[in-house]
């Protein structure tokens, strides 16, 4: 049965950041620090209301649900005994999920490493930290493995990479040292290897994989060097994690570039068949748009991808340059949403077919959607443009299917509004809205949008009725 769900991620949906024993992730200390954006302290209080949220849920229709699993929430300082509340919470929110007939996809890992292993020893640069996770996964995966078939291992490691410093609370010391953020990488490829041989060994008719941020490359032009260009970025922004998950190695070209420009992962003997032993067995992807590529000037200068922080069309901060290798561009093809994302259907069918090409392994999509400055005028929500944007991503899943792609579930991006990671809610993506600003709570209020109904309706069709 194709899975037709949604998703979200501790953080940004549970609050309760302090609460029930609860210790701080470095996603609290990081978001406390955004001015005019709220913080995780509250989010969307799914903590207190999860009960309501599955019950809406299910009138959605929903057959899955992925979440993520608070590390702090388990593990308060990281390590040590677990925390019996946070433990409880978990278990009594995939049995809401359960009876009410919906499949829950647990994420091990989604940004937010316990603080406690920052102040320790600064987090995932630390080597200890994929002892400590190993720790962390062992507990998890046989406290709920019983319940789940399929596990999500570590959340977008090609976005935590390019937004190292958001994504991670960075020590001051690190902050101009651009080689840690491949460091952080390859530390979390080796818990990603584990958490599958852990799957694996207490259970093993399960599956595990991780979700990755994945945007294919065009070439910006028919130019042979604009191709390998193209050819280029796609070896370092995505085959550089994809190689990993189902070859056990670094991807070659990647891998000879970093090491070119003092940018390579330090690796110890032994790592590799780590990697090896934790072959994936499908790959999550989140698509949101594509990018294109061509060949840098002579005499370029490395910079790293760009952010829109107002969500005005133009103002991404810049695109990530990577000297006499590529440079990331706008499509000119392509139309963009606000925080100028490309809006492009069909990247999600060219990609669902490349990477089963590839690795002729099932696919997932974990997160797909479109961030929004949602209006909430006399009670509703009409957000037709996001019914548009995800009808012709779905009608591209449905084409890939068509060709032989075997995609496992489609759970967007998100099931409710929640704190964006670097836009706080006046970024919103949700079928159901929040009623909550950044800097004022309200009544947190669930609110069905249009989109809640439209996507009530293809589940029920079975993704036949998109218009």
């Amino acid at each position: 049965m194709f899975l037709w769900g949604a998703s979200t991620s501790a953080y940004q949906v549970e609050g309760a950041a302090l609460e029930d024993g609860k210790g701080l992730s470095q996603q609290d200390v990081v978001n406390k620090g955004k001015t005019g954006f709220a913080d995780a302290s509250v989010a969307s209080d799914h903590y207190h209301r999860y009960k309501e949220d599955v019950q809406l849920m299910k009138k959605l229709g929903l057959k899955s649900y992925r979440f993520s699993i608070a590390w702090s929430r388990i593990f308060p300082e990281g390590v040590g005994e677990p925390n019996p509340k946070g433990v409880e919470f978990y278990h009594n929110l995939i049995d809401e999920l359960v009876v009410n007939g919906i499949e829950p996809i647990p994420t091990l890992y989604h940004y937010d490493m316990p603080e406690a292993l920052v102040e320790k020893y600064d987090g995932w640069i630390g080597r200890q930290s994929v002892d400590d996770y190993v720790h962390y996964a062992d507990f998890v995966i046989r406290e709920y493995g019983s319940k789940i078939k399929y596990w999500l291992t570590i959340n977008e490691q090609s976005i935590i990479v390019q937004y190292w410093k958001q994504k991670n609370h960075i020590p001051d010391r690190y902050v101009n040292d651009e080689q840690i953020k491949y460091q952080i990488n390859h530390h979390m490829n080796l818990a990603q290897a584990y958490s599958v041989i852990l799957v694996h060994k207490y259970f093993p008719d399960a599956m595990a994989g991780a979700a990755l941020g994945y945007s294919p490359i065009y070439a910006l032009t028919s130019e042979p060097k604009d191709a390998l260009a193209a050819q280029n970025a796609n070896n370092l922004r995505n085959l550089f994690y994809t190689d990993v998950y189902f070859k056990g190695f670094y991807n070659e070209s990647a891998l000879k570039y970093l090491q070119d420009n003092n940018l390579a992962p330090r690796m110890e003997l032994g790592d590799e068949a780590i990697m090896k032993a934790g072959i994936s067995d499908f790959l999550a992807i989140n698509y949101y748009n594509s990018d294109a590529a061509k060949w840098p000037e002579t005499g370029a200068k490395r910079r790293w991808s760009g952010v829109n922080l107002s969500g005005k069309k133009g103002d991404i901060s810049g695109y990530e340059t990577q000297p006499g290798y590529y440079e990331i561009c706008r499509n000119p093809n392509l139309d963009t949403t606000d925080w100028d994302w490309a809006i492009d259907p069909s990247g999600l069918e060219y990609a669902l077919e490349d990477l089963y090409s590839r690795y002729n392994k099932p696919l997932m999509i974990t997160e797909n959607g479109i961030g929004a400055h949602d209006e909430l005028v006399d009670g509703k929500v009409h957000d037709q443009y996001r019914i548009d944007y995800m009808s012709d991503h779905i009608a591209a899943i449905g084409r890939a299917i068509g060709r032989g792609v075997p995609v496992i579930s489609y759970n967007p991006w998100s099931y409710i509004d929640l704190l964006s990671t670097s836009n706080g809610y006046q970024k919103r993506y949700g079928f159901v809205y929040v009623d909550r600003t950044d800097d004022d709570l309200k009544n947190l209020a669930r609110i069905k949008k249009d989109s809640f109904y439209w996507y009530q309706e293809v589940i029920n069709s079975n993704g036949e009725n998109l218009k």
